[in-house]
């Protein structure tokens, strides 16, 4: 095998850094340097830490699906509530229940999150909060969080990056008014964390609670048959 095609399968098979992160993997691994001075074993702990630091700012590329009216996860992670749920009120959705699909992710999850749609960008909404287990169903209300609503030809979608537990910054990369394709990337949470799709009235979730998902590739509705059904089996 020549060398090009040697450095050529090296280099696919490397996964990019989101450049958010450049700065936390230079501190992780001054500490880790600096722990191998002390002893040797806290070095190695070290830049393990300094190795699942680069992994968790990994930003790789996804191919989303772009038939019309589908609706892709925002995030990587497990699918931890799919239900009827009261929109947060920045979102400006009304106070009657919509379908729900939350996606929670651990700290070894790709942190970068994409549209679930492709349309204007109505309104972005901050709202401080607690940092409570972004497994929990009240994070949605109490957490710190950034909520997003998408106008898209096929109806409106709000997206809401929730901060955890460790999380304690929330990033979002893009602003008000600016059209968003399908699958764009459009912020990050730090460490660990939760997003919640909020889909228009009558739409049909087809994921289940416990489904893995990836962020612009896993399809979560869709709306151009918004009353179509899936089931589930696990095993």
């Amino acid at each position: 095998m020549a060398l090009d095609d040697v450095t050529t399968s090296i280099r696919n098979a490397m996964v990019p850094i989101h450049p958010e992160g450049r700065i936390f993997i230079a501190a992780f691994a001054i500490v880790a340097f600096i722990l191998f001075l002390i002893w040797q074993p806290l070095g190695w702990i070290g830049a393990a830490a300094t190795v699942w630091c680069a992994l968790f700012f990994r930003d790789p590329d996804r191919v989303t699906p772009l038939a019309d009216g589908l609706v892709v996860s925002g995030a990587d992670g497990v699918v931890c509530d799919v239900k009827s749920a009261i929109p947060p009120p920045e979102l400006g959705l009304g106070s009657a229940p919509l379908p729900r699909v939350a996606v929670f992710m651990n700290v070894f999850d790709v942190h970068v999150n994409r549209a679930p749609v492709g349309g204007r960008i109505a309104r972005i909404a901050y709202t401080p909060g607690k940092f409570l287990n972004a497994d929990l169903d009240k994070a949605s209300e109490d957490n710190e969080r950034n909520a997003l609503l998408v106008e898209s030809p096929y109806g409106t979608v709000g997206v809401v990056q929730i901060a955890g537990l460790i999380a304690r910054r929330i990033v979002c990369f893009v602003r008000e008014q600016e059209q968003l394709a399908p699958g764009q990337r459009f912020g990050l949470i730090r460490f660990g964390s939760r997003v919640d799709h909020y889909l228009p009235t009558g739409t049909v979730p087809l994921v289940g609670v416990g489904q893995r998902t990836v962020a612009g590739e896993t399809v979560i509705a869709d709306l151009s048959h918004p009353g179509e059904t899936r089931g589930f089996r696990k095993g």
